[in-house]
């Protein structure tokens, strides 16, 4: 049965604050033990805090009345001392836990996104997804902090403030209930007047993060073309629209200080002045007003705690939505449960059996694409731009997976090889280097961490990479910068092929690996590179003659097809569209960097 788009499934509801903040609050589970023991010690802060203003008043009675006051102070300077002990180790031990959970959620988010195909970063967009690592994990420590710390113990506050101010006396207690429903009842409709707009607050902020991100991470094409007015006026439109959207909020936020502030006075005079009547009566005593000004100025501190921090996980709730959904993205290649590593180093026969894959809204992909390559041999992968070569060695890594026909190495198919495994036995060496901002040395040890330095300069030399790099300051400690923009293009290739070199894998892909090398430095490679691929299997995409000329086997592709095989002469010799390309100079001879 199929499903038209007119009645697709809709997307899942979003998730609620409260569901946000009950899952933000189970991240703590992690340490268990400890979150319930500083819950223990918030209530026990909470009742010194209550304990306060009732030994005050009745302290104040005691000195009215000329009675003995003494024993009341040393009961209420102990209990002050308990307050102050237990508060500094409460703060200190929540900071640490707090600390500790985001460092763990930060792992957890970042450890998922490294593991998120491509194809999520494309739709995503790198900044959106750092500003949900870094603003997200933010916002998680900053609600256990305030929990732990402080909301925890304002909320038992209130909650045991009730009973003991109605056991003292009901018609003053009547009124610091009416201040806290004063309090609810403006921050629940600040909360829903506010809920859409911060909605749009932080869509608009995830745009002005993505837009940085990606001026900043082609910062040499915006000065080449000389984009800096427009770059700078498309950022300041997008932070006119950001002002936009949060002025309406901040407006109301504001409003709801006002009326809080407005209540909170109120009451405080209202307190007294009923105080003042009953004291007349002599219905209530002089310290009892006393205790009832203070549960009211407790009161109002604890209601301003926990306003805040209402506040703060509406306005926290979108980021941590945004942190979730990327912690929640369900990877679309993962290991199946019954996926094995190879128990021993796989010959490299590798079988592509009738593979079809069509890349999401669009006819391009991969159709009916049949080959073989058995252990040792190079096969070279050719055709037009977009034609299919790169996302067949997609496949092969299992970067994507084929929507139907089977890949295979020595005759297991990929989903019954773990990743890890299946990927520990391939080196590739990418048209773009993909280089780290680090040492020279720790990038060539991407592919195998624990290779020693002997080793490292060894697939250096290999790669006609060792003179260049004893050249630059500090030699293999040299730092290369963001994406080895301190190198030349031919110095990242050579670290690249360093890099693949050592990794020293039984299968080896070059997507252009020598594109941008000069004629002598190709001539070098290429003898370390066919050093290398001995007794391994090689898959080569390239429009270099001098690389595909003496390939085993020449698959030429065109609109996601293989349309000719064979070896370079046998293709010139058909005259089809391998020969035109090479009459055409899209297969050329190697020429010299302008």
């Amino acid at each position: 049965m199929t499903v038209s788009r007119d009645t697709a499934v809709p997307p899942p509801r979003e998730a609620g604050t409260f569901a946000i903040y009950l899952r933000t609050l189970a991240l703590l589970g992690r340490e268990k033990g400890r979150a319930i023991a500083l819950a223990l010690a918030g209530t026990a802060v909470a009742l010194v805090q209550l304990a306060e203003p009732v030994l005050f008043g009745r302290m104040i009675d005691r000195l009215s009345d000329g009675s003995g006051a003494f024993g009341l102070i040393a009961l209420w300077a102990g209990f002050g001392i308990a307050g102050i002990l237990s508060g500094a180790v409460l703060a200190i031990s929540s900071d640490r836990l707090a600390h500790r959970t985001r460092m763990a959620a930060l792992s957890e988010a970042f450890s998922r996104a490294i593991t998120l195909p491509i194809s999520y970063h494309a739709r995503s967009g790198t900044g959106a997804v750092v500003r949900a690592i870094l603003s997200g994990t933010d916002a998680l420590f900053s609600i256990w902090l305030g929990v732990l710390r402080q909301q925890l113990t304002a909320f038992v506050g209130v909650v045991l403030m009730i009973p003991t101010a109605l056991a003292m006396d009901a018609r003053m207690a009547a009124i610091l209930i009416a201040l806290g429903l004063v309090y609810l009842a403006a921050n629940v409709l600040v909360v829903r007047k506010t809920d859409s707009g911060q909605r749009s607050v932080e869509a608009v902020t995830n745009s002005l993060f993505g837009r940085v991100g990606d001026v900043i991470g082609n910062v040499t094409v915006v000065q080449s073309y000389g984009r800096f007015a427009s770059e700078i006026n498309a950022l300041r439109s997008l932070a006119g629209s950001l002002l936009a959207a949060q002025y309406p909020v901040l407006t109301w936020w504001g409003l709801l200080t006002v009326l809080t502030r407005a209540a909170a006075t109120l009451t405080m005079v209202v307190i007294f002045a009923a105080g003042a009547v009953f004291a007349a009566r002599g219905e209530i005593s002089v310290g009892q007003i006393v205790s009832f000004g203070a549960f009211a100025g407790l009161l109002v501190g604890q209601l301003d705690q926990l306003a805040s921090f209402v506040t703060n996980v509406f306005r926290q709730t979108p980021v941590l939505r945004s942190y979730f959904a990327l912690v929640d993205a369900a990877a679309e290649i993962g290991d199946s449960p019954d996926a094995r590593p190879f128990a021993a180093p796989p010959l490299g026969h590798i079988r592509f059996d009738h593979v079809d894959f069509r890349f999401p809204g669009g006819e391009q992909g991969l159709h009916d694409v049949d080959f073989e390559v058995l252990p040792g041999q190079t096969v070279a992968l050719v055709g037009p731009t977009g034609a299919g070569k790169t996302t067949c060695l997609a496949l092969l890594q299992r970067l994507r997976d084929p929507a139907a026909g089977r890949i295979s190495i020595d005759g297991r198919p990929l989903p019954s090889i773990t990743l890890a495994s299946l990927r520990d036995n391939i080196a590739t060496v990418f048209q773009e280097a993909g280089l780290f901002n680090r040492p020279i040395a720790e990038n060539i040890r991407i592919g195998r961490p624990e290779a020693n330095m002997e080793e490292v300069v060894e697939a250096a030399r290999l790669a006609e990479a060792d003179d260049f790099i004893r050249r630059k300051p500090g030699g293999y400690d040299f730092v290369i910068g963001e994406r080895g923009v301190a190198l030349s293009g031919g110095e990242r290739q050579r670290l690249a092929l360093a890099r693949a070199i050592l990794k020293n894998a039984p299968i080896l892909v070059l997507d252009e690996a020598t594109s941008a090398l000069d004629p002598v430095t190709e001539a070098n490679i290429k003898r370390a590179i066919d050093h290398l691929r001995a007794n391994r299997t090689t898959l080569v995409i390239a429009h270099r003659l001098s690389t595909v000329a003496d390939a085993d086997l020449i698959l030429v592709f065109d609109q996601g097809r293989i349309v000719e095989r064979g070896t370079f002469a046998a293709l010139v010799a058909q005259g089809g569209l391998f020969a035109s390309l090479v009459r055409e100079g899209r297969i050329t001879e190697p020429k010299a960097d302008a």
